[in-house]
């Protein structure tokens, strides 16, 4: 293990000195005679899954992804030994964020909220507790329109524009906050189509690079049930997964997995080789096609709740997860549409709920992705007068 800790502290040695560098090229040959690139790949392999096995939570988990930016040999061993969230139940990469969670089980996250800058920020739970500083995976910033709302979801903390390579996707209500529309940057499947939109659109006075094509592809519409007679009682909300197929949550089912940024993204991570691809073609960062129309596509509903007598309030399980009420909390999953009722409908897929003044948990599980669910519930944080 001394050997293994000596190699990382060089590679990661080598990942400071590529951050300065910014000709991508330059640096992408320099890597690929690196003196490691020759090392046997038996022994390579070998190394590298001892590495992953040992670091199997972060922070230490960064020295994986500083293996992935060695070399292209390297890339590709480390590629294949890392298992996708599915799988393993690890985020690793930031692809991760776009890869449906794992099948077995919830993966903890929680929300952080700045109500001065209208800013969100997603982090992964690196322990059990509420109060630790987590792993930053995505960042939100709201803004207003006259006739919506909506939210730019990015990478990066500190650039929230859809001009930044950085942007993976946004959210975008109605006029009254009851509808909302994920729109994913890259396509989500094989045979997605674009929503037009102008490419010099501002957002926030600041225009889209011309040479950063910023897609729009709809993956997911969330509406919120109108209370026309007040009735008291927790928002009813429903979510129509687009780009994922109702039989994904059966036994052996399949959700459309992306497996690398496109080429746009990647020209923003010159530091990052392993986000490196030669061909920019659709197919290679999309697998598992949606399912023809007749399977239809994956609804979520919320669990309903149930009245407590001597609490007088409406209660939900969050096992631990959630400490206080809030019209926000929720926890969804699948609605059998058109079919019979099984195991699988009452498994939750996510749940997000408060746990202080600007502190929410959210918990997710495949075949949503952590992009997909952190937008779900950004469209909880609206103020909804007509659904309460």
């Amino acid at each position: 293990m001394t050997i293994i800790r000596s190699i990382i502290q060089d590679m990661r040695s080598r990942s400071e000195r590529v951050v300065q560098d910014r000709a991508v090229e330059a640096v992408s040959d320099g890597l690929s005679q690196s003196c490691w690139a020759n090392m046997p790949q038996e022994l390579l392999r070998e190394v590298l899954v001892r590495i992953e096995a040992s670091e199997n939570a972060w922070p230490p988990r960064k020295s994986v992804t500083a293996c992935a930016g060695v070399c292209r040999s390297w890339r590709e061993i480390t590629r294949e030994i890392v298992k996708a969230p599915e799988v393993s139940g690890k985020l690793t990469f930031p692809i991760s964020v776009k890869q449906p969670g794992p099948r077995d089980s919830l993966l903890q996250c929680f929300i952080k909220r700045n109500r001065s800058t209208q800013t969100y920020f997603l982090f992964l739970s690196l322990t059990n507790a509420l109060t630790d500083d987590g792993k930053f995976l995505l960042a939100a910033r709201k803004w207003r329109r006259p006739t919506c709302t909506g939210y730019i979801i990015s990478l990066d903390a500190d650039d929230m524009s859809k001009g930044s390579g950085t942007y993976i996707g946004k959210l975008r209500s109605n006029f009254l906050g009851t509808k909302f529309t994920i729109f994913d940057g890259q396509p989500p499947h094989a045979g997605a189509k674009i929503m037009k939109s102008r490419s010099t659109r501002l957002v926030n006075s600041k225009q889209v690079s011309p040479r950063v094509p910023a897609g729009n592809y709809p993956v997911a519409h969330i509406s919120y049930e109108l209370n026309v007679l007040g009735s008291r009682g927790p928002r009813r909300m429903q979510c129509s997964m687009d780009a994922i197929p109702a039989s994904a949550i059966e036994p052996g089912g399949v959700a459309p997995t992306q497996t690398e940024f496109s080429v746009s993204n990647i020209d923003f991570f010159p530091s990052l080789p392993f986000f490196r691809s030669k061909s920019s073609r659709v197919e290679n960062f999309l697998s598992g096609p949606l399912a023809s129309q007749k399977d239809g596509v994956l609804v979520l509903r919320n669990k309903s709740p149930r009245w407590h007598e001597q609490l007088q309030c409406w209660c939900l399980n969050f096992h631990g997860r959630v400490t206080v009420a809030s019209v926000k909390n929720f926890q969804l999953v699948a609605s059998p549409e058109n079919g019979p009722v099984g195991p699988q409908h009452e498994k939750i897929i996510l749940q997000f709920g408060k746990v202080g003044k600007d502190l929410f948990t959210m918990d997710y599980r495949y075949p949503l992705s952590a992009f997909q669910a952190f937008a779900i519930c950004l469209s909880s944080f609206d103020t909804k007068i007509a659904c309460e």
